[in-house]
């Protein structure tokens, strides 16, 4: 193989380090007191992120008495913003009652995440990583078409998968 092919390839496979765009990510709604024993855990959805809102989920029917409360979201390259277009109401409290978002990727993706206060108008306090999971905990907050959360993200050095 030529030398400039080679680094061509390697090129080619790492055109979204640094971001989030154009990779697979799989959101869903998961409320737990126990983690191996949760209450809910909604249908997930994956996509690749490009432009637009990636999720917009709405109800999907009862179970167990709970209920996925509409949300829209939307991951920039760098940042993930979740608005809540219907509805008012107060999110069921539990231990974790929120959002879960999967990048499809086996090393540790987020560097950094930080809630901007500036484009937040929700009180969030929990948001953490795993590997390449994001978790973000909105048990026991109000929501409602004013409610918005929005976070930076420093996305590590990893090779789309």
């Amino acid at each position: 193989m030529r030398p400039w092919l080679l680094v061509a390839a390697l090129l080619a496979t790492r055109v979204a380090a640094g971001t989030l765009e154009g990779r697979l990510v799989t959101f869903t709604v998961e409320t737990w007191d126990d983690r191996a024993a949760p209450l809910l855990v909604a249908r997930g959805r994956t996509v690749a992120v490009g432009q637009g809102t990636e999720f917009g989920l709405g109800p999907e029917g009862f179970t167990g008495g709970l209920e996925v409360v509409p949300v829209a979201v939307e991951i920039g390259p760098n940042r993930i913003e979740l608005s809540y277009p219907r509805g008012i109401g107060r999110f069921y409290q539990a231990r974790f009652n929120g959002y879960v978002l999967r990048f499809e990727t086996e090393c540790a993706l987020f560097d950094k995440v930080a809630i901007d206060p500036v484009g937040t108008t929700m009180k969030v306090t929990e948001v953490w990583a795993e590997t390449g999971a994001l978790f973000i905990n909105v048990s026991g907050l109000g929501y409602g078409p004013d409610s918005r959360l929005a976070l930076d993200i420093e996305v590590a050095d990893c090779p789309l998968s």
